[in-house]
């Protein structure tokens, strides 16, 4: 399993229609592309001093060509639609691949 992490932040004032953006269409749409191999995805956030959010994405994948198929060839470049980045103050340009080595649940 892949595990693709970025990283984006917002101004404070941003922050509430930036995390609606992502989860009313921004998600949808990925899940609507039927990737093969996509797993789903988790957002995290945090208040980062001073006066942004920080907005962390992680996507699970079967594999990294099921990456490329979401991303394209050069899969670290992140992928981020312009009405994101007209609410973004700034963003990981790249994104970091991790190969899943444990997920042990809680009993």
């Amino acid at each position: 399993m892949i595990v693709r992490v970025w990283h984006g932040w917002t101004v404070t004032g941003n922050a509430e229609a930036y995390e609606r953006l992502l989860k009313e269409e921004i998600f949808e749409g990925i899940a609507a592309r039927n990737i093969p191999g996509y797993r789903g995805i988790r957002l995290l956030r945090r208040h980062a001093p001073p006066g942004e959010v920080e907005f962390v994405t992680l996507m699970w994948f079967d594999s990294l060509e099921a990456v490329k198929a979401f991303a394209g060839a050069d899969y670290e470049i992140a992928v981020v639609p312009p009405r994101a980045r007209e609410l973004l103050a700034r963003f990981d340009p790249r994104s970091q691949h991790y190969e899943e080595r444990e997920h042990l649940q809680a009993p």
